[in-house]
């Protein structure tokens, strides 16, 4: 069991409430987290993280407690050791391709050196296929590189697991497909557990190792797979 998670977490808005309850379990190494828009997949990454305090509840990565509200333990995100990858790539759009990557590495307030090099930033840019790219801003970019940028900004800090929102939903069909299939390479090369959220069926079939369904804030038992 790689990572353990039980925890809660009441958020209202404009009048709207939602209660995130969730029980985690992911003993396989490649999970996705699946559920409709709206089912509090990215919340419960976000808690995972460190970029969301629950409530209540408990979070424990390979043994080590992250987050325990009754002993008051709650480690900031950089301690976590967890690439992150946002559903819209969160890149920096006034540093470079290469500079965005290596802002992983840094422990400062400065932003990474422009032409700067780093052994471990050029082999994710090798290894993702943008070392041509390096010296472009993202707005020189497309959509399916903006997303190996984000990636390899991840990779870099070598995590302990690779936590990924809807990583597929902004690109075209047949860029899924490729990109997809890009990923699971990079994982078989970099050995490092996968959770995955996601509404789509496709990435089921493709990193659903395990698969824990999540709808109105709650994690169901197993069943057929549908979402909308």
């Amino acid at each position: 069991m790689w990572l353990e998670a039980d925890i809660s977490r009441h958020l209202q808005a404009a009048g709207q409430h939602f209660r995130l309850q969730v029980q985690l379990h992911c003993s396989q190494r490649h999970v996705v987290l699946f559920g409709p828009s709206g089912a509090g997949k990215s919340l419960t990454l976000k808690a995972i993280a460190g970029l969301l305090t629950p409530d209540a509840g408990r979070i424990v990565l390979d043994g080590q407690v992250l987050f325990d509200a009754a002993a008051g333990i709650c480690l900031p995100a950089r301690a976590r050791r967890l690439g992150y990858v946002f559903q819209d790539y969160a890149l920096f759009p006034h540093l470079t391709v290469r500079q965005n990557v290596a802002f992983g590495l840094q422990t400062g307030w400065w932003n990474p050196r422009r032409g700067g090099r780093h052994a471990e930033v050029e082999h994710w840019l090798q290894a993702l296929r943008i070392e041509r790219l390096g010296d472009l801003m993202p707005s020189q970019v497309s959509g399916g590189q903006r997303q190996r940028t984000a990636l390899a900004r991840a990779l870099v800090t070598r995590p302990r697991a690779l936590l990924l929102d809807e990583p597929f939903a902004a690109l075209d069909h047949d860029l899924r497909a490729h990109l997809r299939s890009e990923l699971q390479a990079v994982l078989e090369q970099a050995g490092i557990p996968l959770l995955l959220i996601s509404h789509d069926p496709q990435d089921v079939t493709m990193f659903g190792q395990q698969v824990l369904r999540l709808a109105d804030g709650r994690t169901l038992q197993p069943g057929p797979l549908t979402a909308r």
